[in-house]
């Protein structure tokens, strides 16, 4: 894979060019973005913000970032744990009350953010893109209280505790037990608690029927046609993911994350420790964040969805580990952005969740 000390502009380019000529990505539009020792080596661009006006993306633009966004809703629930609010051994029934009965009683936040909660999922992450995932009117889908009759389908499918299961659900859990227990509204709280503190001041939770000029729009393809993906996802971002954000923000984010600016350090440590394995052990998930076993040290947030796909992963400078390196890629099809990660990923040693 070459010398990732000796990573250079030229070579960066040259692999975008190479990823971009498969899967027909060109179709879409996205965005990458590549940090090695401070220095930003890369940034490029790609397709349109919106197929109507034809408007080319430009990288202030902000991007959906599907399940990437799960991160923020982690960081939120722990600074509730590092206040005292909660802490990661309290459970859902301590909040839910009467609500949602078929959650069991020992299935604690702990469980929620590590994915080994038991619990079914309600919406299929597996699903052609094109689909329509959601069975209620995804306009009422605001709160995480308007969650609660989708929430009414997820059951336990074995005690909790188990391997990595990723479970859509249990993000969208974890907003409402968030919300509830601080008496904050969930998007709200994701702003004061995460996104301020990390300076991200283009990265917000934006309805995708009122979107501002400068937020890029997914598409599916639908036989011949391309369409908006407005009528496939909740019309405002819930627990388990859909935040709008920029390259330049996710460095921001990892730096603040990272720099101890939004969790202390014993909770940090938790957060970037592997708490669950898949059963083949591919895959490593702490709390809210993806840890690649291939490459110690490295974070990650990834999304896929209709029409949506983000990657972004960071490894601080450590001896022996290589350079700084922070990489965000995200398209506008639920495919666009994977060759470009492959490809940077692979090069810079940091790998892929997904």
């Amino acid at each position: 894979m070459g010398d990732v000390h000796a990573v250079s502009t030229t070579e960066l380019d040259a692999l975008v060019d190479e990823a971009l000529d498969q899967d027909g990505p060109r179709e879409a539009a996205g965005v990458v973005r590549v940090r090695v020792d401070g220095e930003v080596l890369l940034e490029r661009v790609w397709g349109v913000v919106d197929r109507r006006w034809a408007r080319p993306l430009t990288p202030d633009d902000r991007m959906p970032m599907a399940s990437g966004s799960k991160g923020f809703t982690a960081l939120a629930v722990l600074t509730l744990v590092a206040d005292g609010t909660l802490s990661l051994t309290t459970t859902g029934r301590d909040l839910l009350g009467d609500d949602l009965p078929a959650i069991p009683d020992d299935v604690t936040l702990e469980h929620l953010l590590s994915h080994t909660s038991g619990l079914s999922d309600v919406i299929d992450d597996d699903a052609d893109e094109d689909a329509y995932l959601l069975d209620v009117p995804v306009h009422t889908l605001v709160s995480p209280e308007d969650y609660l009759p989708v929430l009414a389908r997820v059951v336990p499918e074995h005690p909790p505790g188990g391997p990595l299961e990723y479970r859509n659900a249990a993000f969208v859990l974890l907003s409402l037990l968030a919300q509830r227990a601080s008496g904050v509204p969930f998007h709200d709280l994701v702003r004061q608690r995460v996104l301020r503190p990390a300076g991200m001041s283009r990265t917000d939770f934006l309805r995708s029927d009122e979107l501002p000029a400068d937020a890029a729009i997914g598409y599916v393809r639908v036989g011949d046609a391309w369409r908006s993906h407005v009528l496939h996802l909740p019309v405002v971002a819930g627990g388990d993911g859909g935040a709008y954000t920029t390259a330049a923000d996710m460095e921001r984010f990892w730096d603040a994350l990272l720099g101890g600016r939004i969790l202390p350090p014993d909770l940090l440590a938790q957060a970037t420790t592997p708490h669950a394995t898949t059963h083949g052990g591919e895959y490593a998930y702490g709390l809210g964040l993806w840890l690649p076993p291939e490459a110690p040290g490295v974070v990650q947030l990834e999304g896929e969805d209709a029409g949506v796909s983000f990657w972004s992963a960071h490894r601080p400078a450590r001896a022996g580990a290589g350079p700084e390196a922070t990489v965000t890629v995200a398209g506008t099809t639920a495919r666009a952005a994977w060759p470009v990660a492959r490809v940077v990923g692979d090069r810079l040693r940091l790998t892929t969740a997904g």
